[in-house]
């Protein structure tokens, strides 16, 4: 008989695997593409059978598998995923299968499930890049290794909910040191769209700073290396085979696939620009406009909230709606920044609600300090 811990493992086991093979089967349904329709499919069959061994377990220890309704964080990325399509919310799966790629090592009773684990990882990380299975050894390389480096950086999904979550947060706290420091309601409205404004244009301009920077850096690295791979080609095929040995390829096969790769000098320059340098040529750091644009956009729709109730009403009913309101706006937040956190959907909306509120409560604080000491 198993113990209370084990049959609380198993339960959870079976919980994610149901997760995950329902993600797969919403990708499947809105994939166009054939083959990677047929490779969601796969994926999702392979989550059943996962699910179905710790039914087994729980079953085999007198317990009842439940298979209840899809969970919030399932659902909310289920909905992501129609409205956005696969593309918006690949990212973020991915680099939850990564960080998930380990979690059987030390379970003796999972079987081959670990290693399974580890290659659905590298099957969406193939997918979250657009790669196919007859890309050349050295692009696959190359995607893998930007995919690493874009583990920790973010994506679209995680992008958009935290610049939503600056303006809240920033313009909540904001609008309620204003309100303590005993401010009329027209005066704590005015200010909170001026924060709306201020804070949204001053992000815009940080994100079109940060960006062209970016571009500008990249364009002047990539040439350099162009430079270096015309005025010494045979270094530079040396690097390559380096960096194919680095791999995992034997010395004879990378010193081979360096040099096949230097017959087209555009694709040698490609690969030392992903390998050397960590950039992707296609993007270098996206469109300045459209992610300023963006920011923008994501800011003020964050700080729009908890200045709204001062808009109909005033006094203490508009703090106080405005702190509901705010709060539910956090838990939201929370509720999405659980899909790539790997927490559950209520510690992450909690811990999102508690520190907005702290933070507020701490602003008015001050302003009441500083309200009363001015007057």
């Amino acid at each position: 008989m198993a113990s209370k811990k084990e049959i609380k493992r198993f339960r959870a086991n079976f919980s994610d695997e149901l997760h995950s093979a329902a993600l797969y089967e919403t990708l499947a349904h809105a994939e166009k593409d054939e083959t990677r329709k047929q490779v969601y499919k796969d994926l999702a069959r392979s989550e059943r059978e996962h699910a179905q061994v710790w039914a087994d377990k729980l079953s085999a220890n007198g317990m009842s598998a439940r298979r209840t309704g899809p969970a919030l964080k399932t659902r909310l990325m289920r909905a992501l995923v129609r409205v956005f399509g696969a593309a918006f919310v690949l990212p973020t799966l991915a680099a939850a299968e990564y960080a998930d790629r380990n979690k059987y090592q030390g379970q003796p009773d999972a079987g081959h499930m670990s290693a399974d684990e580890h290659h659905h990882a590298a099957v969406v990380e193939t997918l979250a890049h657009g790669s196919d299975p007859g890309m050349s050894q050295g692009a696959r390389i190359a995607a893998a290794e930007s995919w690493h480096k874009g583990v920790s950086s973010g994506n679209d999904l995680r992008a958009a909910v935290l610049g939503a979550n600056d303006g809240l947060v920033s313009n909540f706290c904001l609008i309620m040191g204003v309100a303590g420091a005993g401010t009329g309601n027209k005066a704590i409205l005015l200010t909170g769209l001026a924060g709306l404004i201020a804070g949204a244009c001053s992000m815009a301009l940080g994100e079109w700073l940060s960006v062209t920077n970016a571009r500008e850096l990249a364009r002047t690295q990539i040439a350099k290396e162009a430079d270096e791979l015309k005025m010494s080609p045979d270094a530079e095929e040396h690097e390559l085979a380096l960096i194919y040995r680095a791999k995992g390829l034997e010395p004879d096969e990378a010193k081979r696939v360096a040099s096949q790769m230097m017959r087209d000098k555009d694709k040698a320059l490609d690969t030392l620009t992903r390998e050397e340098l960590g950039l992707d040529p296609a993007e270098l750091g996206g469109n300045p406009w459209s992610a300023a644009a963006v920011s923008f956009c994501l800011f003020s729709l964050g700080a729009i909230f908890p200045a709204m109730p001062f808009l109909w009403t005033h006094g203490f009913p508009a703090i106080a709606q405005c702190i509901v309101l705010s709060a539910l706006s956090l838990a939201a937040i929370g509720v999405f920044t659980s899909l790539f956190n790997g927490r559950s959907a209520a510690f992450s909306a909690f811990r999102q609600v508690a520190i907005g509120l702290i933070a507020a409560a701490f602003t008015f604080g001050v302003g009441r300090l500083l309200g009363v000491s001015v007057s």
